[in-house]
This record gives C-alpha cells, sequence and structure tokens, in this order.
C-alpha cells in the first residue's frame, strides 16, 4: 500500500478593497513612505472597516470551495489560525463553517501568531496522513486593525488584515507535505505580545486606559530573533531532507520585513527569483502571509515543485515546512 500524504489541491485569498497606503498612514501618525518602506519593504495594506477575521475567511473559503469544485457538505475538518478571533468562543473555525455551510465539518481555532498558518497546515496534514479524513481545510486569517493601536509607530505600519486557505486531501504520489520542524519559546512572549484581554489581565478600565488590548512591540528584539531562527530552520529542514539550494523550487516566507526573508533566503542559498513576495501591498496580514503568497503566485506553480514554507511569530513561535506542490494551475 502507497504511503498517504496530504496534499495541496487548491489556494484560495481574500484582502478586503479598502487601501491604506504608508502616505494615508503619514496623516495618522509620526511616519513617511521612506521610513516605512525602507524599514519593512511594505508600501500599502488592505483594512476591512465593517467585519470579522470570519467574514474575510468566509470570502477565502467560498471562493476556495467553487475553485475547487467542492460541496461544503464534504469537507470533514476546519483548521483555523488566527490571533483575532471573532469571540473568546466560540471559535471563529465555528463561525466559519455557519457561514460557509461547512455543517458536517467540526473545526478549531489554534493560535501560533504569524506561525499560525504551518502550525495548522502541519496539524491538518496528518488526519489526511491517517486516512481518517479526505478533506481538510486550512485557514490563515488576520483582522489586525482590530487590535492595532494607530498611535503607536512601531506596529501599526506593519499590519493589515487578510485571508487565504487551502484545501488537503490525500495524495499518493509523494506530493503534497513531506515533513516539517516546528519550535515555540514562550520567553519571548514580552516582546510581541497582546497584553490584556485573556485570563492574565481581563478587560477592566485600567487596561483599557492604559492601551493594553492592542498589539506591543519591541521591534529590535523581535527582529533579532526572527532573522536568527526563521533562517536557520529553514536550512535546517533542507538538510534533514538533503536538500540543496537547486532542489528548492521556491521560498515561501512570512510576510513580516523584507530584511528577515532576504537573510532567510541567503541563509538557504536562493536567488530573490526563487522567493515569493507581496508585503509590498498587504504588509503583515500574520496568520494570512502564507497562503496570500501560495494565491498570488499560483499560477507560476508547477506540480512537483520543491517549496519551503517558513515563519517566525510571537510568542515567540517558528518553524518550517517542506512540501511538494501537487497541480498546474
Amino acid at each position: 500500500m502507497k504511503k498517504i500524504t496530504a496534499a495541496i489541491t487548491g489556494v484560495q485569498g481574500y484582502v478586503p478593497e479598502e487601501v491604506l497606503s504608508n502616505a494615508d498612514l503619514s496623516k495618522i501618525v509620526d511616519t513617511s513612505d521612506e521610513w516605512i518602506t525602507s524599514r519593512t519593504g511594505i508600501k500599502e495594506r488592505r483594512i476591512l472597516r465593517n467585519g470579522a477575521s470570519s467574514d474575510l475567511a468566509a470570502a477565502a473559503v467560498e471562493g476556495l470551495l467553487k475553485k475547487t469544485n467542492t460541496s461544503p457538505e464534504d469537507i470533514d475538518l476546519v483548521i483555523l489560525a488566527t490571533v483575532t478571533p471573532d469571540y473568546p468562543f466560540p471559535s471563529t473555525a465555528n463561525v466559519l463553517c455557519d457561514k460557509t455551510g461547512m455543517k458536517n465539518a467540526w473545526g478549531y481555532d489554534l493560535i501560533a501568531a504569524c506561525s499560525g498558518f504551518i502550525y495548522a497546515l502541519s496539524t491538518g496534514a496528518q488526519f489526511i496522513e491517517t486516512g481518517r479524513y479526505k478533506k481538510v481545510i486550512v485557514v490563515g486569517v488576520d483582522k489586525m486593525t482590530s487590535i492595532l493601536d494607530y498611535e503607536d509607530r512601531a506596529t501599526c505600519v506593519i499590519f493589515g488584515d487578510g485571508a487565504g486557505a487551502v484545501l488537503l486531501e490525500p495524495n499518493e504520489e509523494g506530493l503534497g507535505v513531506i515533513d516539517f520542524i516546528l519550535r515555540s519559546d514562550g520567553s519571548g512572549r514580552q516582546y510581541l505580545i497582546q497584553p490584556a484581554g485573556g485570563s492574565a489581565n481581563p478587560a477592566s478600565i485600567e487596561t483599557v486606559e492604559n492601551r493594553m488590548h492592542f498589539v506591543k512591540q519591541e521591534g529590535k528584539q523581535v527582529f533579532k530573533f526572527a532573522v536568527t531562527n526563521m533562517a536557520e530552520v529553514s536550512a535546517e529542514i533542507m538538510e534533514k531532507n538533503n536538500l540543496t539550494s537547486d532542489d528548492v523550487d521556491w521560498l515561501v516566507p512570512h510576510q513580516a520585513n523584507l530584511r528577515i526573508i532576504d537573510a532567510t533566503a541567503n541563509r538557504m542559498g536562493l536567488p530573490k527569483e526563487k522567493v515569493m513576495i507581496n508585503i509590498q501591498k498587504y504588509g503583515n496580514t500574520t496568520a494570512g502571509t502564507l497562503p496570500l503568497c501560495l494565491w498570488d503566485y499560483e499560477n507560476q506553480l508547477k506540480k512537483g515543485d520543491t517549496l519551503i514554507l517558513s515563519a517566525f511569530g510571537g510568542g515567540f513561535t517558528w518553524g518550517a515546512v517542506y512540501l511538494k506542490w501537487a497541480y498546474n494551475s
């Protein structure tokens, strides 16, 4: 009996229509297009004025189901990665299933910040590999504008809103998720955190007045950890699977900062033409960046292509996934 792997058989993204440019931000906070672009590579980002993370996710999933000619009732499981759930409970995956008619699926949310999608993809793949499920949807979505402080230049220029989703199905050709390495280090939580709203600091007048429900980041510390760990784990998964830079067709990096992306590609020995980059259009959509990259570059991917997905997120969390692309667009 051939080994079953979990292959991505479709990908779809969704970003809101409204664009917030660097010029727009310079009217809100003390910054400039040059300052943002030189430090991050971001030119603009999308923002959702009305709606929740589940609405972004629903738009992506509905597009995915239509594109792959899949009935929502045939989906077995939904794993949704986010740090901006609609509610503390019920899960946004639960809400998403209701909004999209996936009434036979069970689902849950997974919180790993910017590494959320690779955590969820690796988890979803294992449900397929066991033979228990035939159709699993993995979603990466965040409405980061809901937790941004537009008086904080260190964070508000970086993030945007967006969602991406993939369909995982069994494959016996050796395509799909081949390997993954996932890591975490909770001692880094102080450097990138949303301090209030959980059980450590429940919502109160004081937490609101002290602006503790917004993202807080110490940029230099996060940058240092991200450059090192995202680059090292990407090189590690190549070495573990005896891959050279010639074997890798695409690096799919988390879109947090162009300098971190460049450092990761350099560590892997990859030229820029093998690196997926769309940070200039969407900014950092947290769990949404990787599926949005796959969506943007889908037409350039060929069956059998070797991809390395790599991410680093608050917490800290980081990791890499090695997969073989399963179809031609």
